[in-house]
């Protein structure tokens, strides 16, 4: 009868069940429950293999580069992290309310890192993310629009609750990319938030945008109910080197 029952568990792909019970069973655990107590573990276990299931389809859907933790950013007093200003971030409300978080600060002070790990954090709340380098974007769209395929990439970001996007402001944006932004921006305006790092303050955003209305249609949208994280002090990588000398 077990065997039955977990063939069929498996056909239903019930994975977390057929796990629990099949353990269970080897276990000689089963008469430790009572009937309710059995279905409530079987069921619990069901819930959890696959919500970590979805959450691993999150974060693979999400593209990030690296994994990266709230638990492991260092706030060191120089870095200027508020540590209770990033922990209410990393509740995801922001995405809930449509709110952006813009994080700037020099090469190598943590940007991509905390950007990174509220990434996964809204991964493992659920919602849906994605993550671009934004010259890489960019060149992405560019290709889009060349083959006939920008509409769908710009649908496809809308369909995300979170997109981040890093290192923005390398160099000066030309006129397709500033269009492209523009459009990114206005498709996700009240409807999707967004996460910036850069390594210029927010207050050089608008020469590298350039074109002065594109520039403040983009920045108002942008900074509107935002939240702001300006890194300081040393790189960590630099720190990291000199700490595994």
């Amino acid at each position: 009868m077990n065997e039955v029952t977990l063939t069929r568990m498996k056909q239903m792909k019930l994975h977390g069940m057929h796990g629990a019970f099949k353990t269970a069973v080897e276990t000689g655990k089963t008469d430790d429950y009572t009937i309710d107590q059995f279905v409530s573990m079987i069921t619990d276990a069901e819930w959890d293999d696959r919500n970590n299931r979805k959450i691993e389809r999150l974060i693979k859907n999400a593209r990030f580069h690296y994994k990266a933790t709230i638990e492991n950013v260092v706030y060191e007093h120089t870095r200027n992290i508020d540590r209770t200003k990033l922990l209410r971030l990393a509740e995801c409300d922001f995405i809930n309310k449509n709110e952006n978080v813009l994080i700037s600060g020099s090469t190598g002070a943590g940007k991509s890192y905390i950007a990174t790990a509220l990434g996964y954090q809204a991964c493992i709340e659920g919602y849906r993310v994605l993550y671009f380098n934004t010259t890489k974007l960019f060149s992405k769209l560019k290709m889009a629009k060349a083959d006939g395929s920008y509409l769908k990439e710009l649908a496809k970001m809308a369909r995300h609750q979170l997109v981040i996007l890093d290192d923005f402001g390398l160099q000066p944006l030309d006129s397709q990319n500033r269009i492209a932004l523009l459009e990114l921006i206005e498709d996700r305006h009240n409807k999707g938030s967004m996460l910036v790092t850069s390594q210029l303050p927010v207050s050089k955003w608008y020469e590298i945008i350039g074109e002065k209305t594109i520039a403040d249609a983009i920045l108002d949208r942008l900074i509107h109910q935002s939240h702001r994280i300006e890194l300081m002090g040393e790189s960590m990588r630099k720190k990291r080197n000199i700490y595994s000398e």
